[in-house]
This record gives structure tokens, sequence and C-alpha cells, in this order.
């Protein structure tokens, strides 16, 4: 069953798979997150880009479950890219390392264009 405070849209634009994220995002969202995965990451697209701009929370489940995207777009030869993000979590992407595998962008242009 999905988290009721997640809330996920999928949108393609060009090479890009775009998951809008809104809400909270936890270790009970992983149902709702893998579905939209699955949907933004088919149809060879080359990269997935998480939209942050609509978060409200996100916690170490919810960190756990972008480490679990991340593998996925890996094993599938895709980049995983975010936009959006407040400077708390951006500070915590910094923390975990995770700026290093997923690529952050201050806006949707420039996170579409780097999947060119």
């Amino acid at each position: 069953m999905a988290n009721t405070t997640t809330a996920l849209g999928v949108r393609r634009i060009g090479d890009a798979g775009l998951m809008d994220i809104r809400g909270d995002v936890t270790a009970q969202s992983e149902p709702a997150l893998a579905e939209a995965f699955a949907e933004a990451s088919s149809g060879g697209i080359r990269a997935v880009i998480l939209n942050f701009t609509a978060l409200d929370y996100m916690n170490s489940g919810g960190i756990g479950l972008l480490v679990t995207l991340l593998v996925r777009a890996n094993r599938q030869k895709q980049r995983l890219c975010a936009y959006g993000l407040n400077e708390h979590y951006r500070q915590i992407f910094e923390l975990t390392r995770l700026d290093e595998a997923i690529a952050i962008f201050d806006t949707e242009d420039a996170a579409v264009a780097s999947a060119r």
C-alpha cells in the first residue's frame, strides 16, 4: 500500500523521465517510489530526474530509498539527477556524499539538459 503522505507524478521530457515528488519521503514511501521509478525509467530514457521542489520531509529511510533508486538506475545504465532541494537537504546530500552519485541541479531545465 502506498504511503498517503507521498504523492508522485511522472513525466517525460526528451531523454529524461521526471519524478515529481510531493509530501514526505520515508521508508513507507517505498512502494510508491518503486512504481514511479519503474515508469520514469522505461522507454529508453538516459536519466531519471527527481523533482524535490514540493518535498515536505525526508528522513534516513527516505535517503535509503534514494540509494536503492541509484542502484537501479546504475544497473540500467541511466543517470539519477535531482533538482529543487532546499538548503537543508542539499547539506544532507553533501554529508552523506549522495551529491557525488546523484547529480544535483538548481533548475529543471538544467537537469533535463544534462540528460542529452
